[in-house]
């Protein structure tokens, strides 16, 4: 089965699809919250966190796009990871007040989620291998060495797609305004 038929399964409510969206990213959502959490709790607030990560994806099978699962799935355990940091207050929280002309409650609230919606569907424009190059150092905080490791590149490579990358997002961002 395919990423596209298994999302329009899950969108029907096909319970049973959901374990094949768990074997296929557990590993990928696992590193991510393991790369935020990772010596600040424990093994098993990790698998939490990385359970309720795909919790979240039952809950709002609606939500992804076809092609974009993985980021989807990534955004979620970083913010999933962070939250729960900060619940444990191994993590300083960040008042308003510190955020340079932030607006407060619901308003300000709506405006963030907004914003990280319209930055993933950029990040998610770029395509691939940029897409994953901006995962991995922005939301796993991987070095450009690292990165190029990985996708069999050299670092200069990557901190060249990574600055095209940006000032592609750019464009997109600010064609909005």
């Amino acid at each position: 089965m395919d990423e596209n038929a298994a999302l329009a399964r899950l969108r029907r409510g096909d319970e049973r699809v959901l374990e094949w969206f768990v074997k296929r990213y557990t590993p990928y959502v696992g590193a991510i919250v393991w790369s935020i959490m990772g010596g600040h709790l424990t093994v098993q607030d990790a698998e939490e966190v990385t359970a309720d990560v795909f919790l979240t994806l039952w809950r709002s099978r609606e939500k992804p796009r076809p092609g974009s699962v993985k980021s989807y799935l990534g955004a979620i355990a970083r913010s999933r990871a962070i939250d729960r940091l900060r619940r444990s207050q191994c993590m300083p929280e960040l008042e308003y007040d510190e955020l340079d002309g932030a607006i407060e409650g619901p308003e300000g609230d709506m405006l963030a989620r907004e914003d990280r919606e319209e930055l993933l569907a950029a990040v998610d424009a770029l395509g691939e291998p940029d897409r994953e190059i901006f995962l991995r150092r922005y939301w796993l905080g991987q070095a450009a060495p690292e990165i190029g490791q990985r996708l069999g590149m050299t670092a200069e490579a990557v901190r060249q797609r990574l600055k095209r990358g940006r000032d592609a997002i750019k464009v997109m961002l600010t064609k909005g305004e």
